[in-house]
Protein backbone atom coordinates (compact mmCIF):
# COMPACT_ATOMS: atom_id res chain seq x y z
CA UNK A 1 0.00 0.00 0.00
CA UNK A 2 1.18 3.51 -0.83
CA UNK A 3 0.82 6.89 0.86
CA UNK A 4 -0.09 9.80 -1.43
CA UNK A 5 0.77 13.38 -0.45
CA UNK A 6 -0.46 16.41 -2.37
CA UNK A 7 2.05 19.27 -2.01
CA UNK A 8 0.80 22.71 -2.96
CA UNK A 9 3.52 25.00 -4.26
CA UNK A 10 1.53 27.81 -5.90
CA UNK A 11 -1.88 29.35 -6.59
CA UNK A 12 -3.55 31.76 -8.98
CA UNK A 13 -6.70 33.84 -8.62
CA UNK A 14 -9.25 33.56 -11.43
CA UNK A 15 -12.98 33.62 -12.12
CA UNK A 16 -15.07 30.54 -12.70
CA UNK A 17 -15.60 31.03 -16.43
CA UNK A 18 -11.84 30.71 -16.98
CA UNK A 19 -12.07 27.10 -15.77
CA UNK A 20 -14.85 25.88 -18.10
CA UNK A 21 -15.20 25.53 -21.85
CA UNK A 22 -18.97 26.11 -21.94
CA UNK A 23 -20.72 29.12 -20.31
CA UNK A 24 -21.57 28.74 -16.61
CA UNK A 25 -24.12 30.52 -14.45
CA UNK A 26 -21.48 31.42 -11.83
CA UNK A 27 -19.10 32.81 -14.45
CA UNK A 28 -17.98 35.81 -12.37
CA UNK A 29 -17.56 33.97 -9.06
CA UNK A 30 -14.05 33.54 -7.72
CA UNK A 31 -12.62 30.09 -8.53
CA UNK A 32 -8.89 30.06 -7.82
CA UNK A 33 -6.53 27.39 -9.04
CA UNK A 34 -3.96 25.52 -6.95
CA UNK A 35 -0.69 24.08 -8.24
CA UNK A 36 0.41 20.72 -6.83
CA UNK A 37 3.01 18.03 -7.14
CA UNK A 38 2.29 14.62 -5.63
CA UNK A 39 4.65 12.43 -3.60
CA UNK A 40 4.02 8.68 -3.43
CA UNK A 41 5.57 6.73 -0.56
CA UNK A 42 5.56 2.97 -0.74
CA UNK A 43 7.03 -0.22 0.68
CA UNK A 44 10.62 -0.06 1.80
CA UNK A 45 10.57 3.73 1.81
CA UNK A 46 10.42 3.99 -1.98
CA UNK A 47 9.39 7.44 -3.20
CA UNK A 48 7.92 8.45 -6.56
CA UNK A 49 7.14 12.03 -7.55
CA UNK A 50 4.29 12.87 -9.88
CA UNK A 51 5.12 16.04 -11.86
CA UNK A 52 7.73 18.67 -11.07
CA UNK A 53 5.91 22.03 -11.05
CA UNK A 54 7.46 25.23 -12.38
CA UNK A 55 10.40 27.32 -11.25
CA UNK A 56 10.50 30.92 -9.93
CA UNK A 57 11.60 32.32 -13.29
CA UNK A 58 8.61 30.79 -15.08
CA UNK A 59 6.37 31.92 -12.23
CA UNK A 60 7.48 35.54 -12.69
CA UNK A 61 7.18 35.43 -16.47
CA UNK A 62 3.70 33.91 -16.40
CA UNK A 63 2.47 35.80 -13.32
CA UNK A 64 1.79 32.62 -11.36
CA UNK A 65 2.82 33.13 -7.71
CA UNK A 66 4.90 30.45 -6.01
CA UNK A 67 4.37 29.96 -2.28
CA UNK A 68 7.48 27.82 -1.95
CA UNK A 69 9.67 26.01 -4.41
CA UNK A 70 9.12 22.36 -5.22
CA UNK A 71 12.47 21.57 -3.59
CA UNK A 72 11.30 23.24 -0.37
CA UNK A 73 8.00 21.35 -0.55
CA UNK A 74 9.89 18.07 -0.65
CA UNK A 75 12.23 19.05 2.16
CA UNK A 76 9.21 19.97 4.28
CA UNK A 77 8.03 16.35 4.14
CA UNK A 78 11.42 14.83 4.84
CA UNK A 79 12.93 14.16 1.45
CA UNK A 80 15.02 15.93 -1.21
CA UNK A 81 15.00 16.17 -5.00
CA UNK A 82 18.26 14.20 -5.10
CA UNK A 83 16.61 11.29 -3.25
CA UNK A 84 13.87 10.85 -5.86
CA UNK A 85 14.62 7.97 -8.25
CA UNK A 86 11.39 7.98 -10.30
CA UNK A 87 9.37 10.95 -11.59
CA UNK A 88 6.12 10.48 -13.47
CA UNK A 89 5.42 13.32 -15.90
CA UNK A 90 1.67 13.48 -16.49
CA UNK A 91 2.21 15.83 -19.46
CA UNK A 92 4.70 18.46 -20.56
CA UNK A 93 2.86 21.72 -19.80
CA UNK A 94 4.95 24.30 -17.98
CA UNK A 95 3.26 23.78 -14.59
CA UNK A 96 3.89 20.03 -14.61
CA UNK A 97 7.28 19.56 -16.26
CA UNK A 98 9.48 22.42 -15.08
CA UNK A 99 12.33 21.84 -12.65
CA UNK A 100 13.53 18.65 -14.39
CA UNK A 101 17.08 19.68 -13.56
CA UNK A 102 16.31 19.41 -9.84
CA UNK A 103 16.20 15.62 -10.10
CA UNK A 104 19.65 14.44 -11.22
CA UNK A 105 19.12 10.84 -10.08
CA UNK A 106 15.61 10.29 -11.42
CA UNK A 107 14.20 8.35 -14.34
CA UNK A 108 11.32 10.23 -15.99
CA UNK A 109 8.22 8.24 -16.93
CA UNK A 110 6.21 9.69 -19.80
CA UNK A 111 3.97 8.64 -22.67
CA UNK A 112 5.41 8.15 -26.17
CA UNK A 113 2.64 10.32 -27.57
CA UNK A 114 3.32 13.21 -25.22
CA UNK A 115 6.91 13.58 -26.37
CA UNK A 116 5.83 13.24 -30.00
CA UNK A 117 3.13 15.87 -29.39
CA UNK A 118 5.45 18.36 -27.69
CA UNK A 119 8.15 18.05 -30.37
CA UNK A 120 6.00 17.60 -33.47
CA UNK A 121 3.91 19.55 -35.95
CA UNK A 122 1.30 20.69 -33.43
CA UNK A 123 3.88 22.93 -31.78
CA UNK A 124 3.86 25.04 -34.95
CA UNK A 125 0.51 26.40 -33.70
CA UNK A 126 0.73 29.15 -31.09
CA UNK A 127 -2.56 28.18 -29.47
CA UNK A 128 -1.23 24.68 -28.75
CA UNK A 129 2.33 25.52 -27.70
CA UNK A 130 1.62 28.48 -25.41
CA UNK A 131 1.24 26.21 -22.36
CA UNK A 132 4.62 24.56 -23.00
CA UNK A 133 8.03 25.97 -22.11
CA UNK A 134 10.50 25.05 -24.82
CA UNK A 135 13.41 24.72 -22.36
CA UNK A 136 11.44 22.18 -20.32
CA UNK A 137 10.87 20.11 -23.45
CA UNK A 138 14.54 20.41 -24.41
CA UNK A 139 15.58 19.17 -20.94
CA UNK A 140 13.33 16.16 -21.37
CA UNK A 141 14.90 15.42 -24.76
CA UNK A 142 18.37 15.71 -23.20
CA UNK A 143 17.26 13.21 -20.57
CA UNK A 144 16.24 10.84 -23.38
CA UNK A 145 19.78 10.99 -24.77
CA UNK A 146 21.15 10.38 -21.27
CA UNK A 147 19.10 7.15 -20.95
CA UNK A 148 17.00 8.65 -18.17
CA UNK A 149 13.52 8.41 -19.72
CA UNK A 150 11.17 5.44 -19.53
CA UNK A 151 8.54 5.61 -22.25
CA UNK A 152 5.05 4.17 -21.81
CA UNK A 153 2.60 3.32 -24.56
CA UNK A 154 -0.91 3.55 -23.11
CA UNK A 155 -0.66 1.69 -19.81
CA UNK A 156 2.43 0.80 -17.84
CA UNK A 157 3.74 -0.07 -14.39
CA UNK A 158 6.19 2.23 -12.63
CA UNK A 159 6.32 0.15 -9.45
CA UNK A 160 4.13 -2.56 -7.90
CA UNK A 161 0.89 -0.74 -7.11
CA UNK A 162 1.68 2.33 -9.25
CA UNK A 163 0.52 2.38 -12.87
CA UNK A 164 0.14 5.01 -15.57
CA UNK A 165 -2.74 5.27 -18.05
CA UNK A 166 -2.84 7.46 -21.15
CA UNK A 167 -6.17 9.22 -21.67
CA UNK A 168 -5.24 12.17 -23.88
CA UNK A 169 -7.70 15.04 -24.04
CA UNK A 170 -5.85 17.88 -22.34
CA UNK A 171 -2.74 17.00 -24.37
CA UNK A 172 -2.28 14.09 -26.73
CA UNK A 173 -0.17 12.14 -24.25
CA UNK A 174 -1.91 13.11 -21.01
CA UNK A 175 -1.59 10.26 -18.49
CA UNK A 176 -3.25 9.58 -15.15
CA UNK A 177 -1.67 7.70 -12.25
CA UNK A 178 -3.37 4.87 -10.36
CA UNK A 179 -2.00 4.13 -6.89
CA UNK A 180 -2.85 1.22 -4.60
CA UNK A 181 -3.74 2.68 -1.19
CA UNK A 182 -5.33 1.41 2.01
CA UNK A 183 -8.66 2.96 1.03
CA UNK A 184 -8.66 1.65 -2.53
CA UNK A 185 -7.24 2.43 -5.97
CA UNK A 186 -6.58 6.17 -5.90
CA UNK A 187 -6.49 7.90 -9.29
CA UNK A 188 -4.51 11.11 -9.74
CA UNK A 189 -6.40 12.54 -12.71
CA UNK A 190 -4.03 15.53 -12.83
CA UNK A 191 -5.19 17.65 -15.80
CA UNK A 192 -7.60 15.08 -17.16
CA UNK A 193 -9.85 16.98 -14.72
CA UNK A 194 -8.58 20.25 -13.27
CA UNK A 195 -11.51 20.58 -10.84
CA UNK A 196 -14.10 18.24 -9.38
CA UNK A 197 -16.64 20.43 -11.14
CA UNK A 198 -15.26 19.73 -14.62
CA UNK A 199 -16.38 16.11 -14.49
CA UNK A 200 -19.44 16.74 -12.30
CA UNK A 201 -20.81 19.38 -14.67
CA UNK A 202 -19.53 17.60 -17.78
CA UNK A 203 -17.89 20.90 -18.68
CA UNK A 204 -14.16 20.63 -19.44
CA UNK A 205 -11.31 22.97 -18.69
CA UNK A 206 -10.87 25.13 -21.81
CA UNK A 207 -7.24 24.20 -22.56
CA UNK A 208 -7.54 20.95 -24.48
CA UNK A 209 -6.39 19.05 -27.53
CA UNK A 210 -9.18 16.47 -27.98
CA UNK A 211 -12.59 17.14 -26.43
CA UNK A 212 -13.88 13.62 -26.98
CA UNK A 213 -10.82 12.06 -25.38
CA UNK A 214 -11.19 14.36 -22.36
CA UNK A 215 -14.80 13.28 -21.79
CA UNK A 216 -13.83 9.62 -22.11
CA UNK A 217 -10.97 10.30 -19.69
CA UNK A 218 -13.44 11.19 -16.93
CA UNK A 219 -15.13 7.84 -17.44
CA UNK A 220 -11.81 6.02 -17.49
CA UNK A 221 -10.80 7.67 -14.22
CA UNK A 222 -13.94 6.34 -12.53
CA UNK A 223 -13.28 2.87 -13.92
CA UNK A 224 -9.70 2.88 -12.65
CA UNK A 225 -11.00 3.94 -9.23
CA UNK A 226 -13.34 0.97 -9.12
CA UNK A 227 -16.37 3.18 -9.68
CA UNK A 228 -15.73 5.23 -6.53
CA UNK A 229 -15.63 8.90 -7.60
CA UNK A 230 -14.21 9.94 -4.21
CA UNK A 231 -11.00 8.14 -5.22
CA UNK A 232 -10.52 10.36 -8.29
CA UNK A 233 -8.37 13.41 -7.45
CA UNK A 234 -8.43 16.46 -9.77
CA UNK A 235 -5.21 18.26 -10.56
CA UNK A 236 -5.80 21.86 -9.49
CA UNK A 237 -8.82 22.08 -7.20
CA UNK A 238 -8.40 23.94 -3.86
CA UNK A 239 -11.19 21.72 -2.51
CA UNK A 240 -8.64 18.89 -2.32
CA UNK A 241 -6.94 20.65 0.60
CA UNK A 242 -10.28 21.02 2.39
CA UNK A 243 -11.39 17.44 1.86
CA UNK A 244 -8.27 15.60 3.05
CA UNK A 245 -6.28 15.54 6.31
CA UNK A 246 -3.56 18.18 6.54
CA UNK A 247 -0.03 17.08 7.35
CA UNK A 248 1.18 20.56 8.32
CA UNK A 249 -0.17 23.56 10.19
CA UNK A 250 -0.68 25.62 7.03
CA UNK A 251 -2.62 22.95 5.17
CA UNK A 252 -0.20 22.99 2.24
CA UNK A 253 0.33 19.21 2.44
CA UNK A 254 -2.58 16.76 2.57
CA UNK A 255 -2.77 12.94 2.70
CA UNK A 256 -4.93 11.61 -0.11
CA UNK A 257 -4.67 7.95 0.92
CA UNK A 258 -6.55 8.69 4.16
CA UNK A 259 -10.36 8.99 4.26
CA UNK A 260 -11.74 12.45 3.46
CA UNK A 261 -12.43 14.70 6.44
CA UNK A 262 -15.58 16.14 4.83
Amino acid sequence: MWQVLALRYGAHERMAQANFLMPVADAHDAMPIDYFVWLLRGPGGREILVDTGFDPETAARRNRPIMRTVADCLRAVGTTPEAIRDVIISHLHYDHAGNLGLFPNATFHIQDREVAFATGRHMCSTCLRTTFEVEDVVKLVRAVYADRVCFHDGEGEVAPGVTVHRVGGHTDGMQMVRVATARGPLVLAVDAAHFYANAERQNPFPILFDLGAMVQGWRRARQLAGGDESLVIPGHDPLVRRRYPAMDAEGEVVRLDLPPVA
